[in-house]
């Protein structure tokens, strides 16, 4: 079934890049994204207000096989740098949507806070994981989707970034649940 949504949005993908305008070439993003930046899966990442390098590098990485997708690689194999850069700066310059998760209990804090202590999220992220330049903004990402890259950087089915696999597989399972859940009611 994958096979067959990565050609669906293929087509629609070809069918945007002959679009002129950046509203008309990333209106294939939204229909897993989001149009309102709002994903329509919990396994799918917020792009709007995301880093602009970071969506660049992702971009790149699912274009050059470094990053793995059913869906993304097709996609991104038919762009041009140029392309990427543009659709990065797109969707930077939106708004970060609020996905309405609820805050992490006290205990589940106190467990993330010291987790990130141990590893030093912040020392990338910065201190409110907001991110910056090729960094990803954590703050506010779906839950979902953020015990996921955890655990496929974990077990480096994630492969494009080694260092964050090493950080994970030196993280306990307890402590990377945690995180997800504090990160996301950020």
């Amino acid at each position: 079934m994958p096979g067959v949504i990565a050609l669906a949005l293929l087509s629609g993908w070809k069918t945007a890049l002959g679009a002129q305008s950046i509203e008309q070439k990333t209106q294939i993003c939204a229909r897993c994204h989001g149009a309102d930046g709002k994903p329509v899966d919990k396994t799918i990442p917020i792009i709007w207000g995301q880093q602009a390098g970071y969506i660049y590098i992702e971009l790149r990485d699912f274009k050059r096989g470094d990053r793995k997708s059913d869906i993304m690689q097709p996609i991104a194999s038919s762009l041009e740098r140029q392309d990427m850069l543009d659709i990065a700066d797109y969707f930077s310059k939106k708004p970060w949507p609020d996905l309405g998760q609820p805050r992490a209990s006290k205990e589940i804090s106190i467990r993330a806070v010291n987790a990130n202590q141990s590893i030093g999220c912040t020392g990338c992220h910065l201190d409110h994981f907001q991110g910056y330049g090729t960094v990803p903004r954590l703050a506010g990402m779906g839950r979902d989707y953020l015990a996921k890259q955890m655990t496929d950087f974990r077990s480096r089915a994630r492969g494009n970034n080694p260092g964050m696999s090493d950080l994970m597989l030196a993280t306990p399972p307890d402590d990377l649940a945690a995180l997800a859940e504090y990160l996301a009611g950020l």
